[in-house]
């Protein structure tokens, strides 16, 4: 067999799958058929960016869901557009017809890939490591960062478990102490969020490792200004952004953050098993590798955090395509989407009475989380409530003695403002008739 090397992404795509010529373009086909009609839409709706319309309900189209199934908590998980799924089962289907092709030639999308996340958040290449997921990028960063006994790291009340574990198992394991700056529940303020961790650093504080998308209230941390309040004095910054690819227009230069993990299987539209990790240049030489295979020592950029071992390139493929779906909407046309559905989710529950409302109103602060509580046990109710009434999934999050139990929606691109008037419906209804 002759080598592949030096053909183009279509030719090699094609000399790979060349004993399924038919499968392959039929793939393409589809494919194709997806991407133009994005295209289309994209040249006669240029300039309308109401929340609602053909063009949105032409995107919604482009997803292959149950019929009425509306998910409104890819917070946890999101669909896969059409296209993706497509990607997805042509490349899996490799380990079936042709094993060598699994691991001889199928990983070569990996440099590829790899360029195009990193152009989706601003960053470079050579800054990029492809996890599986986020907790996985955060604990190759957490346990890579040379600490020792006594040195003190940041965090919050509002940490999800895959981010405070692995600090928690290097408290355990290297002595650090782990800090909490407590924030309020309902914080609305950047001044408030940074003024807190300024007062809270201390000559033994070396890393600041927060959420930026705190998956109980929805707030959105301002990662800017505390990565120059950071930097500032001399520190290193970690962010958990499980739901930020997808949903945010990133821009890792802009944020000056250091390390940033996230999950594109949420809002992205991409598979689980792939992750995001972004290493900044300047901070690569703080962490070091702690899973490792041959060739280790000779990596020099965030690839040496990437996962070691064989893996599933299928979803590497299906990431591509997750990439190229979203780069023909927009980003922040995307983003724009979000926060306008979420707004009014917002602002209609704030209508009702004895509704708390926990996410900012500032768009700055907020995207597609939006969380709120009823009080009187009946989150858990409206829950069932929208799914029986409905089949609209949300979810319950927080906790009752921290004050963040509530219940948590997304508003996703493939949602309407139908969809979010139905919870605001399912609202009114449940606290019409409290006990």
């Amino acid at each position: 067999m002759n080598d592949p090397s030096g053909l183009s992404r279509r030719a090699f795509a094609r000399y790979l799958l060349a004993g399924s010529a038919a499968s392959i373009a039929a793939l393409d086909e589809l494919n194709a058929g997806i991407a133009q009609k994005i295209t289309e839409l994209n040249q006669k709706y240029l300039g309308d960016e109401s929340p609602d319309g053909v063009y949105w309900e032409e995107i919604r189209k482009l997803y292959g869901f149950e019929d009425r199934f509306i998910m409104m908590n890819n917070g946890t998980l999101g669909p896969m557009p059409k296209s993706v799924f497509n990607t997805l089962t042509r490349y899996f289907r490799v380990q079936v017809s042709n094993p060598y092709d699994g691991y001889h030639f199928l990983p070569a999308i990996k440099s590829s890939v790899r360029a195009k996340l990193a152009a989706f958040v601003n960053a470079s290449p050579d800054e990029i490591a492809l996890t599986t997921n986020t907790t996985e990028g955060l604990n190759y960063v957490i346990s890579g960062l040379d600490l020792k006994a006594g040195d003190e790291v940041l965090i919050t009340n509002l940490e999800h478990p895959g981010h405070l574990g692995p600090w928690r198992l290097k408290e355990k394991l290297a002595g650090i102490t782990i800090k909490e700056v407590p924030l309020s529940p309902t914080v609305h303020s950047v001044d408030e969020i940074v003024g807190a961790f300024a007062a809270a650093i201390t000559p033994k504080t070396r890393v600041i490792s927060i959420s930026h998308t705190v998956f109980i209230t929805g707030l959105i941390m301002p990662l800017k200004e505390l990565s120059q309040l950071a930097h500032d004095k001399g520190l290193l910054i970690v962010a958990d952004s499980a739901h930020g690819i997808g949903m945010l227009d990133l821009d890792m230069k802009a944020l000056g953050i250091d390390f940033f993990a996230s999950s594109p299987y949420k809002w992205l539209g991409a598979p689980t098993g792939v992750g995001l990790l972004y290493v900044r240049k300047e901070a690569l030489d703080k962490v070091h590798p702690t899973v490792v295979s041959s060739g280790w020592e000779r990596t020099q950029d965030a690839s040496k955090l990437d996962p070691a071992g064989q893996r599933s390139d299928a979803v590497l493929y299906a990431l591509d395509a997750a990439l190229d779906f979203n780069n023909r909407i927009g980003r922040s046309r995307i983003e724009r989407r979000i926060k306008v559905l979420a707004g009014r989710l917002k602002q209609e529950v704030a209508k009702i009475p004895g509704i708390k409302v926990h996410t900012p109103v500032d768009p700055y602060l907020s995207a597609g989380l939006s969380a709120f509580s009823l009080g009187g046990g009946l989150e858990s109710k409206l829950v069932d409530y929208l799914r029986e009434k409905y089949n609209l999934v949300i979810r319950t999050a927080g906790s009752p003695q921290a004050g963040t139990y509530g219940v948590r929606v997304s508003t996703p691109i493939y949602v309407s403002t139908k969809e979010v008037d139905m919870v605001v419906d399912g609202v009114r209804t449940l606290m019409a008739h409290r006990s």
